[in-house]
């Protein structure tokens, strides 16, 4: 028997979610650095960032499995502690890579703020648990709007075990990108988004690329939100909004709706 998370704050729906923070690498704002999430904060935007674990355990805002792409470091980010981590700086930039931690911080509650747990490959592995236990462990001490999501059906399920009332949800697409080294049969059952209900979610975040899917529209019959990712120009983002709630967006700035009026 599931357990339904917490439903999606409607913060969520209301502002556009900024891929990575707002990142500009040209200006030197490197994706998931704090000058990033600081540059969201202030332009209203909600923020879509990625948790990786460090060797220690410690909850790092990261998107690469290794350090090569986004840094002069290479290696696996579960190869150094956080306080080896907090002192790579990113290329082009002066940021380092930040802590959880350090995040919730510096947002306090003033955007949506959505979390995506990560794991080392795309095995999408039921070996989890300690990533998500230390973000639940930082979000107890959060006030805000903030969610909680993973591709990994296992990964959202472990982190509902913490007893939050924080939303959490499945990152889905088609599955079929080479980075997947999945069985065909496990491909089509994360595809169909057949995960949804044992894991207690409550929204997805789907590809912006296929969309147009029955798994997507059984979701949202259900009455559950769409989010999708990752929305590049406004002519895609009045596309994806036929069927999407919301965006994740990067590399333009899409409006915030003005909020509805209560009377």
């Amino acid at each position: 028997m599931y357990s339904r998370s917490a439903e999606l704050p409607q913060d969520f729906i209301d502002a556009p979610l900024a891929h990575r923070g707002l990142h500009d690498r040209g200006a030197g704002i490197i994706e998931n650095s704090l000058s990033a999430i600081e540059a969201a904060v202030a332009e209203g935007y909600g923020i879509e960032i990625d948790i990786q674990a460090a060797s220690c355990g410690e909850a790092m805002v990261f998107h690469d499995g290794t350090l090569d792409r986004l840094t002069a470091e290479t290696g696996p980010v579960n190869g150094r502690t956080a306080d080896e981590l907090r002192e790579i700086v990113l290329t082009d930039s002066t940021d380092a890579i930040p802590t959880l931690k350090e995040t919730l911080e510096i947002v306090r509650g003033k955007v949506p703020l959505l979390l995506e747990i990560k794991e080392p490959g795309h095995s999408l592995s039921p070996d989890v648990g300690a990533l998500e236990e230390r973000v639940a462990d930082l979000l107890r001490l959060y006030a805000g709007p903030v969610a909680v999501m993973s591709f990994n059906p296992h990964s959202v399920t472990a982190f509902g075990r913490f007893g939050l009332a924080v939303a959490r949800g499945l990152v889905t697409c088609d599955f079929q990108d080479a980075e997947w080294d999945l069985p065909e049969q496990r491909r089509q059952t994360l595809a169909n988004i057949e995960g949804f209900d044992r894991s207690g979610s409550v929204f997805i975040s789907h590809d912006a690329r296929n969309l147009n899917t029955a798994a997507v529209e059984r979701i949202r019959r259900k009455g559950f939100p769409v989010l999708c990712w990752t929305v590049r120009s406004q002519e895609q983002e009045d596309a994806v909004r036929e069927i999407a709630d919301n965006i994740t967006f990067e590399g333009y700035r899409p409006k915030i709706p003005e909020p509805t009026p209560l009377f």
